[in-house]
């Protein structure tokens, strides 16, 4: 695993419930992927492969547009170590969390 990303994807829209219901729906896709993740209350992080990761914050924004988002804000945190691994999920904030 030498990445991880920190995905938040905002809808423009100012109805909260389509906010949660078009974030449910890309949140469902990350989810989907089969990859690890950790939804919080601002974004969702996903650990592996670069290029995968790279797919997966490309098609947030297609999987937001089809379930009706005109037009939405994405903010992308990128770690990434191409000859080795960077800190898990685990690591970081396991022990906030016990």
């Amino acid at each position: 695993m030498n990445a991880s990303v920190a995905i938040q994807v905002l809808p423009t829209t100012t109805d909260e419930d389509e906010v949660i219901r078009i974030v449910d729906e890309v949140i469902a896709y990350i989810k989907s992927c089969g990859l690890s993740c950790s939804v919080g209350p601002f974004e969702t992080t996903i650990e592996g492969d670069y290029e995968e990761l790279m797919d997966i914050v490309k098609n947030c924004q297609i999987v937001a547009a089809k379930a009706g988002c005109a037009a939405m804000n994405t903010y992308v945190k990128i770690a990434y170590k191409p000859e080795g691994d960077v800190l898990t999920i685990e690591k970081k904030v396991t022990k906030h969390h016990q």
